[in-house]
């Protein structure tokens, strides 16, 4: 585990706010898509570095050696940039009392929060094919516009993401933006794109809320769009936490991601 500072934040949109953070460690990771991490928010009262509270071999046995009642809150994340030993992160900003969220709200420069990862160990490779497909929620926007970045010019691709409104819309070019507050919601809009046509390869990435995820899998899946060529991650899950346990569609969901990876 490391420690991270803050060094700026911005907002981006009404629900979106950017955090820049240094710490050590960071300018000796690489760069690769889809960097994911975890970051540690502490509770009031509560440690932030967990590395040292527990002989345990690994930083998840660690972690969860700390009491419950003091145990830093524990959220995934994209990082929407990792360079020169900076981190970027955009946080959603829920107007609720989630850990990530209500931090990200207060934060201010000097700030510290704990880190684990992102680890090359889980690195997973662009894809290649003739097309692209690229959707997810305001969650998975960060995702999305750093893999988007990496994409050869030449490069066929159809991105979504689905935001509440037009005021959360970032320059990111290419994406079809699905706004909620007009009545789209990102499942339907991805459901009516044109069909694949007869001999072209298709990967598709999708990350967002779980259940959306598991109905594009399915789609494009029925669209005859291999398995293995589907990256895809529930990011979150309506009415339930990442402290909550995981529901019987999560872990077949975790199941079916170890067997398209042993293929």
């Amino acid at each position: 585990m490391s420690l991270l500072t803050v060094t700026s934040v911005v907002p981006l949109t009404p629900r979106m706010t950017r955090v820049t953070f240094v710490g050590d460690g960071l300018a000796d990771i690489g760069t690769w898509p889809d960097q994911q991490l975890k970051l540690l928010f502490p509770k009031p009262g509560g440690p932030v570095d967990v590395s040292a509270s527990s002989d345990a071999g690994t930083w998840y046995q660690a972690y969860l050696a700390v009491p419950d009642e003091v145990r830093p809150w524990m959220r995934s994340f994209t990082a929407r940039s990792l360079t020169g030993g900076v981190l970027t992160v955009d946080f959603v900003l829920h107007g609720d009392d989630g850990p990530a969220s209500a931090w990200a709200s207060r934060a201010r420069v000097g700030d510290v929060i704990g880190r684990f990862g992102p680890s090359p160990e889980y690195a997973r490779p662009l894809g290649t094919a003739d097309l692209l497909v690229f959707a997810g929620d305001e969650t998975a926007l960060p995702a999305i516009a750093s893999l988007l970045e990496l994409l050869p010019a030449a490069q066929s691709f159809a991105a979504f993401v689905e935001v509440a409104d037009p005021a959360e819309e970032q320059d990111v070019p290419g994406v079809r933006w699905v706004h909620r507050r007009a009545g789209e919601d990102l499942v339907s809009v991805v459901s009516a794109m044109p069909a694949v046509e007869a001999g072209e390869s298709v990967w598709v990435w999708l990350g967002g809320e779980a259940s959306a995820v598991r109905a594009l899998r399915r789609h494009f899946v029925g669209l005859g769009v291999s398995r293995k060529d589907i990256e895809f991650a529930g990011y979150w899950r309506r009415s339930l936490t990442q402290d909550d346990a995981p529901t019987s569609e999560d872990l077949a969901e975790a199941e079916e991601r170890i067997a398209v990876l042993s293929e």
